[in-house]
C-alpha cells in the first residue's frame, strides 16, 4: 500500500523559511522521481518542484531560487526547503508519485504566509 505523509506545514511570516517533509512507503523510493504540489484557495493545483532518481531537479518559475527539493533515499523521504516566503505562496503543498502506472498523494499540509 502507497503512502505519502506530509509534515512541516504552518504559519511563517513574509521573507521567512520552512521545510516541508514526505514521507513516503510502499514503493521503491530509490527509484522513484518525487513532486511537490500546491494548490491556493480558488486556483489549480500547480506543480512546484520535481527531483528524479537520480537527483536532478526543476522547479516552477515562480519559486526558483527560493525552494529547494531534495531527498534522502535512506529515510525514504523528499523534501521541501521554502526560503523568502511570500504571501503568494500561501496554499496547501502536496507530495505527489507515479508508481506502477498510478498517481498517488499525501494529504497535504498548509503553508501560511502572513504578518
Amino acid at each position: 500500500q502507497v503512502q505519502l505523509v506530509e509534515s512541516g506545514g504552518g504559519l511563517v511570516q513574509p521573507g521567512g523559511s520552512l521545510r516541508l517533509s514526505c514521507a513516503a512507503s510502499g514503493i521503491i523510493f530509490s527509484s522513484s522521481p518525487m513532486r511537490w504540489y500546491r494548490q491556493a484557495p480558488g486556483k489549480q493545483r500547480e506543480l512546484v518542484a520535481t527531483i528524479t532518481s537520480g537527483g536532478s531537479t526543476n522547479y516552477a518559475d515562480s519559486v526558483k531560487g527560493r525552494f529547494t527539493i531534495s531527498r534522502d533515499n535512506a529515510k525514504n523521504t523528499v523534501y521541501l526547503q521554502m526560503n523568502s516566503l511570500k504571501p503568494e505562496d500561501t496554499a496547501v503543498y502536496y507530495c505527489k508519485v507515479i508508481y506502477d502506472g498510478r498517481h498517488y498523494w499525501g494529504q497535504g499540509t498548509q503553508v501560511t504566509v502572513s504578518s
